[in-house]
C-alpha cells in the first residue's frame, strides 16, 4: 500500500489519497463502449447509480461497476461539461409540507422518542421494524403513504386521497402494519401521526424522530425519493 501511494518526494497522505481515487475511479479495460453507451441511458431514464448497479447485477453482467463507481462516472461527465447529473435524485426539488409550527392543531401527544428504541430495531437484525412518512402531491393534490421495513426495504405504498386526516393516515397504517407482522414503526413528526396510540394499542411499539433530522429515518426518506422522480 505504501509503494502504491508513494511518490518521487516519499508518502503524504495527501497525494495517496488523490492516487487512490485516480485508481478507484479509472475506467475499467473490462467495460466495453455498450456497457459505458448502456450505463448513461440508464441515467438518462433516472435511474440512480444504486439501481442501475443492481440490476446490472441481477442480469447477470460481469465485473459490474459499483454505485460508487457511477457517481464518479457522473462527476467526471459533469466536469467534462455532460449533463448527467441533471438527472441524479438530489437535484430535484423537494415539495415542504404546508403547514407552519405555529398552527398547534392535531400536536402530537404521548409520543416516544426515537432514542428510546431497542437496540435490536436499531441494528436492522430483523424483519418487522418499520420507518413511514408521508409523500405530498404536486399542489398538494393527492397523498401517498409510505412504510419501508427497515431491514428488508420491502415499502408499503397507500394512496390517501386528498386528505391526510389522521384518522385515515393511522387506519391504513395499521392495517399494512399488522399485515407485515410488524414490532415497530418510526415516524416522523408530521401531524398525520398524531393518532399514533391506536397502533400501540394493538401491540406494535411506535417512535418519534427528533425534528428536521430526516437522517433518522434515511430508508423511508429515500424511498420517498424515489417516489418523488417518478409521480407527480
Amino acid at each position: 500500500e505504501l509503494k502504491r501511494n508513494t511518490g518521487q518526494r516519499g508518502y503524504r497522505a495527501q497525494q495517496a489519497a488523490k492516487f487512490a481515487s485516480q485508481r478507484r475511479y479509472h475506467p475499467s479495460s473490462s467495460m466495453t463502449a455498450f456497457a459505458f453507451a448502456y450505463i448513461d441511458y440508464l441515467i438518462g431514464l433516472d435511474w440512480s447509480p444504486e439501481q442501475i448497479s443492481g440490476a446490472l447485477t441481477q442480469r447477470g453482467w460481469l465485473d459490474v461497476p459499483s454505485h460508487e463507481w457511477i457517481y464518479q462516472h457522473i462527476y467526471q461527465d459533469k466536469s467534462q461539461g455532460g449533463n448527467l447529473h441533471l438527472h441524479l435524485r438530489h437535484q430535484k426539488k423537494y415539495r415542504k409540507r404546508g403547514y407552519k409550527n405555529t398552527d398547534r392543531r392535531g400536536q402530537i401527544i404521548d409520543k416516544t422518542s426515537i432514542h428510546c428504541r431497542d437496540q435490536v430495531i436499531d441494528q436492522r437484525q430483523r424483519l418487522g421494524d418499520f420507518e413511514g412518512d408521508t409523500v405530498i402531491g404536486k399542489h398538494h393534490k393527492g397523498a401517498l403513504l409510505t412504510l419501508v421495513d427497515r431491514k428488508s426495504l420491502y415499502v408499503h405504498i397507500v394512496h390517501l386521497g386528498s386528505t391526510r386526516a389522521s384518522s385515515k393516515t393511522i387506519t391504513c397504517a395499521l392495517d399494512r402494519l399488522r399485515m407485515s407482522h410488524a414490532y415497530s414503526v418510526t415516524f416522523d413528526n408530521g401531524k398525520e401521526f398524531a393518532e399514533h396510540k391506536r397502533i400501540t394499542d394493538v401491540g406494535i411499539d411506535t417512535y418519534f424522530a427528533d425534528p428536521y433530522k430526516s437522517i433518522q429515518r434515511a430508508r423511508n426518506e429515500n424511498t420517498n425519493g424515489l417516489i418523488r422522480q417518478y409521480l407527480p
